[in-house]
This record gives C-alpha cells, sequence and structure tokens, in this order.
C-alpha cells in the first residue's frame, strides 16, 4: 500500500508539472490569478484555442467527473476515521454503529453527506475549494510533526511501515505544506482558526471525557 500510494503521488506530481509546463507557455500565469482560478485550463482553450472551443466542454465535463469521484471517496474515509473516534471514544457512539448487512458505518455516511450537501449549497465554491485545501495542508503538516513526535515517545509501538530518512522526510513535508498554506492569505487562515476551534470545543467538551485511552491511564 505505501509504495503504491507514493508511486501514485509521484506519477501525479509529474503530470501536474507538465500539465502547468504546457498552461503557462500558451498564457502568462498572472491571468490564472484573475481569470482562470480554478477553471484554467478551460479558460486557456476558450481564449487561446478558440477553434477547439469542444475541448473547453470535454474538459469541464471531466473535472466535474473528477472532483465528483474524489469528493465521493473522501467522504466514504472520513465515516471511517469518525467510526474509528468513535470506537477510541472521542466521538459518540453513534458514529460507529454499523450496518447489519453492510457491515458499514451507515449513519455516520449519511450525517457526513446531509452535512457536505447543505454545507456546499449555501458556501461559494471558491470559498469551500480553499477550506479544504487549507484544512488538508494542516492536517498533513500535523501528521508529518506527528511521525517526529512519536518515534521519540513511543519508539516501540507496531507500525505496518515506517517512515524512511526520519526526521527529515517529515520535516520537509511539514514544511512544504506550511509554505503552501502561507500562500492561501489571512481569510483562509481566519477560517482554519475557526475550524479549529469548533474542533477544540467538540474536543474538550465531549472527547476527553469519554476517551478510552483516559480510562486506561
Amino acid at each position: 500500500m505505501p509504495i503504491g500510494i507514493l508511486v501514485s503521488l509521484a506519477i501525479c506530481t509529474i503530470l501536474y508539472i507538465l500539465f502547468a509546463h504546457v498552461l503557462t507557455g500558451v498564457a502568462n500565469f498572472r491571468e490564472f490569478q484573475i481569470s482562470g482560478k480554478e477553471a484554467s485550463v478551460t479558460y486557456v482553450i476558450e481564449t487561446y484555442m478558440q477553434n477547439y472551443s469542444w475541448l473547453a466542454t470535454f474538459v469541464t465535463v471531466a473535472i466535474l467527473a473528477g472532483f465528483s469521484s474524489v469528493i465521493l471517496v473522501l467522504l466514504l474515509g472520513q465515516s471511517r476515521v469518525f467510526y474509528a473516534m468513535s470506537r477510541d471514544g472521542l466521538l459518540p457512539s453513534l458514529f460507529g454503529d454499523l450496518h447489519p448487512s453492510f457491515r458499514t458505518p451507515y449513519k455516520s455516511n449519511i450525517i457526513l453527506f446531509l452535512f457536505v450537501a447543505v454545507f456546499a449549497a449555501f458556501i461559494p465554491g471558491e470559498v469551500v475549494g480553499d477550506m479544504c485545501s487549507i484544512g488538508t495542508l494542516f492536517a498533513f503538516a500535523l501528521v508529518s510533526v506527528g511521525i517526529i513526535i512519536m518515534r521519540r515517545t513511543n519508539p516501540d509501538a507496531p507500525r505496518a511501515f515506517r517512515t524512511p530518512f526520519s526526521p527529515i522526510f517529515p520535516l520537509i513535508g511539514a514544511g512544504v505544506c506550511l509554505a503552501m498554506i502561507y500562500g492561501l492569505g489571512w481569510e483562509n487562515w481566519l477560517r482554519l482558526g475557526v475550524w479549529l476551534a469548533l474542533g477544540f470545543i467538540i474536543y474538550f467538551g465531549y472527547s476527553i471525557k469519554h476517551s478510552k485511552l483516559n480510562k486506561k491511564a
């Protein structure tokens, strides 16, 4: 699994770099900040490749299909995260209820799908995209730092695989994520701060009292 993930990331990174190279060769990169934004490929085709306007529609449909599949996978993954947290006592047991036939956390899935649907219906797509980006980057930075901390505080814990060249790789990963967060602007930092505050309220209001790890200690 780790090899598959790393190889996939390497391939996607190369494709992204090649795509960016082609786009910035066709149009000035500053145009994407004002006009292109999330639909940079479509913008380039419609502006500089007008004979291929049909391709812009094809690309837009492909992007929407890609977004849909990613959102679906993330939501399914998030329900499993909530399932694990509920088993540890960090969330109500409702999120850990399994379907009697399919053995999936179906209640968690339903709650997440409804929440995301309502949230997306009333919040502009540009804002939602930035919130998703900064939240993901911040989580990756925390995981990178957590690797270093866990190596020192619990070196004998069983691990399915180990991060090579620690703490160099985790520090590089955290640094890159934080650098990208810095470029997202203060408005997104403010939203992240509000989101973290809500998380602290949930943790100190419920999780810290019901945590099974605390009870064992």
